[in-house]
């Protein structure tokens, strides 16, 4: 075997991986663009040849989803553990061993997730996003997300444990992300989302400091980073650092 035959046979992923989707379906797009720009870096990083046999093999499940804050509000309405466990069972099927949930809500129903498809390993996005905090020596840092995540405390405990303050903002705040994530991005309108997310961002800036802004709801890397305010501000993408994490697993690693 000649070195480029040693090379292409080193660069072959170790784990088939998934992706669950679909929450909303724009935001489970971009995380595959996430997750293949994180596979490059990864070839690059250890040498690689970076060409198409060399990405991981991955799936996407972009499947509907009953909406995941009003399942936490209201314990009558529809409920998504169903539809996620379908959806993760078919990644299963298809060979994934590990996966990520491109939706941050959604990890409300993780524990049960993974008690019912216990052959898959599935990532969580909160753990991730404060280890890599921890990792870039960043000790303070706000919230942005959903009703939702802030309601189940997604975030609070692995912040915590990894000793990064948790900085949340205002009640009005917390409403103009709402409608920049349902009224705009969801919507298609991402003109709005993008004033109503760089006036949260604004705003806590104004009561905290430059402090980075971990955008935990998908939704929110789709507008505010091209919101003319935000430029020169830290922005941590959560989903981003799930797709690294996810390729890691990919390619073999912890």
């Amino acid at each position: 075997m000649n070195a480029l035959e040693n090379s292409s046979a080193a660069a072959v992923p170790a784990m088939t991986v998934g992706i669950l989707a679909g929450m909303g379906p724009a935001a489970g797009v971009d995380f595959a663009r996430l997750f293949v720009r994180a596979a490059e870096q990864w070839l690059r990083g250890h040498g690689q040849a970076v060409r198409d046999q060399a990405f991981p093999e991955h799936w996407i499940a972009q499947v509907p989803v009953v909406d995941r804050t009003q399942a936490l509000r209201d314990p009558a309405a529809p409920q998504p553990l169903e539809g996620m466990v379908s959806a993760l069972e078919r990644l299963a099927a298809v060979g994934a061993r590990a996966a990520a949930i491109s939706c941050n809500t959604a990890h409300a129903w993780h524990a049960a997730l993974q008690e019912r498809v216990p052959g898959v390993e599935l990532l969580h996005i909160a753990r991730e996003t404060a280890a890599e905090l921890q990792r870039r020596g960043i000790r303070r840092a706000a919230l942005l997300a959903t009703q939702g995540t802030y309601g189940m405390g997604l975030y609070d405990e692995a912040f915590a444990t990894h000793g990064v303050e948790c900085v949340l903002p205002s009640t009005e705040a917390k409403e103009w992300l709402m409608q920049g994530i349902y009224d705009g991005v969801k919507a298609g309108d991402v003109a709005l989302a993008r004033r109503r997310f760089a006036a949260v961002g604004e705003a806590v800036r104004a009561q905290h400091g430059d402090v980075p802004l971990v955008m935990a709801c998908t939704e929110i890397p789709l507008a505010l980073p091209d919101a003319p305010e935000a430029a020169g501000w830290t922005l941590v993408d959560p989903s981003e650092i799930l797709a690294t994490a996810l390729v890691r697993r990919a390619y073999g690693g912890r």
